[in-house]
C-alpha cells in the first residue's frame, strides 16, 4: 500500500521507490560490511539507540497529532540515522555471539532495513517528488 501510494501520487514515483531501495541496499551493505571487516564491538551503542528510538517515536506521534510536516521530516532523518546505528549494532551482535536466536536476529535486521527504506522514501518524496 505504501509503495503504490508513492507510485500513484508522484509522476516519478517509480524512480523514488527505486532510489530509496538502492539507497537502502547501499547503506545496509556498507554498514554490514564495515561491521564484518572491522570486527569492532558496537554493543556500546545500545543505550543511545534505545533512547534515540524512544525520542524519535514520541516526536513522530507529536508530528501526527499536531500536524507538523517539518517535524515529520526531522523524524524521518532521525530514523535514518538510528536505523543505520541499529544495523551496525545488530550485525555486531550477530558476529560476536550476543544474539544466538537467529530468527530474532533476522526479524530485527529486517525491521531496521524496512524502517530505513520507509524513512528514505519519505524524505525522497518530500524533496524529489513531482506531482
Amino acid at each position: 500500500p505504501i509503495i503504490s501510494m508513492y507510485t500513484q501520487a508522484f509522476s516519478n514515483g517509480n524512480e523514488l521507490v527505486m532510489t530509496a531501495l538502492g539507497g537502502t541496499g547501499v547503506i545496509f551493505l556498507g554498514l554490514s560490511g564495515y561491521a564484518l571487516t572491522t570486527r569492532k564491538d558496537f554493543s556500546f551503542m545500545s543505550g543511545f539507540l534505545m533512547v534515540g528510538i524512544l525520542v524519535a517515536f514520541l516526536a513522530g506521534i507529536g508530528a501526527v497529532v499536531f500536524s507538523i510536516p517539518a517535524l515529520s521530516l526531522a523524524v524521518s532523518a532521525m530514523f535514518i540515522l538510528l536505523m543505520s546505528g541499529m544495523i551496525l549494532f545488530q550485525t555486531s551482535e550477530i558476529i560476536h555471539g550476543g544474539e544466538t536466536n537467529y530468527i530474532l536476529a533476522t526479524v530485527s535486521l529486517y525491521v531496521s532495513i524496512y524502517n530505513l527504506f520507509l524513512s528514505l522514501l519519505q524524505i525522497l518524496g518530500v524533496f524529489g517528488g513531482e506531482d
